[in-house]
């Protein structure tokens, strides 16, 4: 059988490289980015956007990509988990602190907790607990228990001003 979905050429730049691709109308962005791209570091939890695993940043923006079509987004700038490390290929402040913190359990929500943060720490550089909580509020964890999360994200914003 053959498919007759409508396919659109998009320019997406991911984690600063640019991807020209032929997407089918209704791909959504995490199939986009996992099945298209292979960048398996977004995981998809609930298909629904109320976990944030999946969330990427668009534009610097913290997104559910699992609610977004990418064919929306031609020409915008998509920053996955992958796209946290240093230029070098060493981890990134909000990688390493959540790896110092012991904010990672299972693992599974980490790349959205990821995403979140570093998207929260551009707002609010010195964020208190109260405004560290209400950052990740978005996303589900079910096995840290969020205090190490919380740890982590400050953690994340002394190690991006002890790096300017």
């Amino acid at each position: 059988m053959t498919s007759t979905e409508t396919r659109h050429d998009v320019l997406l730049t991911v984690n600063g490289v640019p991807h020209r691709l032929n997407l089918p109308a209704r791909r959504l962005l995490s199939d986009c980015l996992r099945h298209d791209l292979k960048l398996t570091g977004t995981h998809v939890g609930c298909e629904h956007g109320v976990c944030g695993a999946c969330t990427v940043l668009i534009d610097g923006k913290p997104t559910r990509s699992c609610l977004v079509l990418a064919v929306a987004l031609d020409g915008q700038e998509i920053t996955t988990v992958e796209g946290l490390t240093n230029p070098d290929g060493s981890l990134g402040c909000v990688q390493q602190a959540l790896l110092e913190c012991h904010g990672l359990q299972c693992g599974f929500c980490t790349p959205g907790f990821m995403t979140t943060i570093e998207a929260g720490l551009k707002q609010q550089p010195a964020p208190t607990d109260d405004e560290a909580r209400e950052m990740v509020a978005g996303n589900l964890c079910r096995c840290t228990g969020y205090q190490n999360i919380v740890g982590a994200v400050h953690r994340a914003a002394e190690l991006k001003r002890d790096s300017r």
